[in-house]
């Protein structure tokens, strides 16, 4: 397939540069490092981690059901 790309004057040297060194095309050098890139698996980006603030206190009350939306939402009415 026929397409059109834009690459930097530089980056476009080097390839022509590497492709004549190799023998073969500037169309097969790209089809061929875009497939290595490819196949590649990506690595996981890390993760940031999260700045959660936290406040002195006695820890999780009694009755409170971190598991249910509804009770919480009404403990924090009653209060």
């Amino acid at each position: 397939m026929r397409t059109t790309i834009t690459i930097r004057d530089d980056v476009l040297k080097r390839a022509r540069q590497l492709a004549l060194a190799r023998s073969c095309t500037l169309s097969d050098l790209v089809e061929e490092s875009l497939q290595r890139t490819l196949a590649a698996p990506t690595a996981a980006l890390p993760l940031e981690q999260a700045g959660i603030p936290t406040f002195a206190g006695r820890g999780l009350q009694p009755g409170v059901d971190l598991d249910s939306t509804a009770s919480l939402l009404d403990l924090m009415e009653d209060r």
